[in-house]
């Protein structure tokens, strides 16, 4: 099979199409032919040496696939040959054929297509466990979500609504903006606009329940200062450090909670439970089309690297997909 190789640490050019054998399935494992395979930071990070897969795991880049199961391990219960199915995986997505635990996989949403269930997986997996879960956002709150034109920010942004929340999000650009408004959010421009302001300003003074932030150490003063009594920040990302002072008199004062996760790392049980939760709760809506992924381009699989640019250009609205 053709996979995507990361021939050394680096910029996008290390990432070279070459031939490896193909895998097969062996007890709770499914081998899933690939038809689309998501792009993500995280996929940025590992070109770059800094974010290994977890142990065990292939080297191959990729962490979200779609497309047909050829074959399937002595203990599958679920699956079988044929069935349509798009995945969670730790590594090994920039491939022609993917091996996954059985229950990482989950039926593509009546309606979608292969292009659109790649771009499901890796974000709906994320928000889900960090907003709903973590975050414990309900009916009648609100959040903020930093990144909002992100496939994570646009997954937010459009559950969080469609779960009776009121969600704000920021962008670093009017065209940017206007893409969160048009999904429903509340758009603050964080190059003109201080989001701390803006959030007292919407909010009566009240500040949000919940935070979802992939910066880190630079917002972190500023994300608390938003936050409503009993609010919950919730950290996903470090993108403007790990490290940094903390008042904790106002983390007191106002019950905050501060938490986060990663879910790379994570077992194919914790991982299929989330999987679970997903396929009852939201899946339904990806069938009515009440929320949908956002799908910014596609790149053919031996084009990874011009994907990865686009993505690190800081432009792009959405997902994007490789496509076989």
């Amino acid at each position: 099979m053709v996979v995507i190789e990361i021939t050394d640490f680096g910029g996008p050019d290390v990432l070279k199409p070459v031939e490896r054998p193909t895998p097969k399935a062996a007890g709770s494992e499914v081998l899933v032919r690939v038809e689309a395979a998501g792009v993500n930071r995280p996929d940025l990070n590992q070109r770059l040496g800094k974010y290994a897969p977890p142990p065990g795991a292939s080297d191959i880049p990729g962490l979200e696939i779609a497309g047909t199961v050829t074959g399937i391990g002595e203990e599958v219960k679920r699956w079988q040959q044929g069935d349509r199915v798009c995945a969670l995986v730790a590594a090994g997505g920039y491939a022609e054929y993917c091996v996954v635990p059985e229950a990482q996989c989950l039926p593509i949403p009546r309606g979608l297509g292969m292009i659109e269930a790649a771009a499901i997986p890796e974000t709906f997996f994320t928000v889900w466990t960090n907003l709903f879960d973590g975050g414990r956002l309900t009916s009648g709150e609100s959040a903020l979500i930093h990144g909002g034109t992100s496939g994570i920010g646009t997954t937010a942004i459009q559950l969080g609504r469609a779960f009776g929340a009121t969600m704000f999000a920021t962008a670093g650009s009017d065209a940017k903006c206007a893409a969160i408004e048009r999904l429903g959010g509340s758009a603050i421009n964080y190059q003109s606009t201080d989001f701390v302001q803006a959030i007292r300003d919407r909010t009566t003074g009240r500040g949000v329940d919940v935070i979802l932030d992939i910066v880190g150490a630079s917002y972190l003063s500023r994300n608390l200062e938003s936050l409503a009594k009993n609010g919950r920040l919730v950290q996903i990302g470090l993108q403007g450090g790990a490290k940094t002072e903390i008042n904790l008199s106002i983390v007191m004062q106002r019950h905050l909670t501060i938490t986060g996760s990663v879910l790379r790392p994570r077992s194919p049980e914790e991982k299929g439970a989330i999987a679970r939760e997903l396929e009852a709760k939201v899946w339904p809506l990806l069938a009515a089309r009440q929320v949908a992924p956002v799908i910014d381009r596609t790149f053919p699989l031996a084009n990874a690297a011009d994907a990865h640019r686009a993505l690190e250009s800081g432009e792009v609205i959405g997902k994007i997909v490789l496509t076989l």
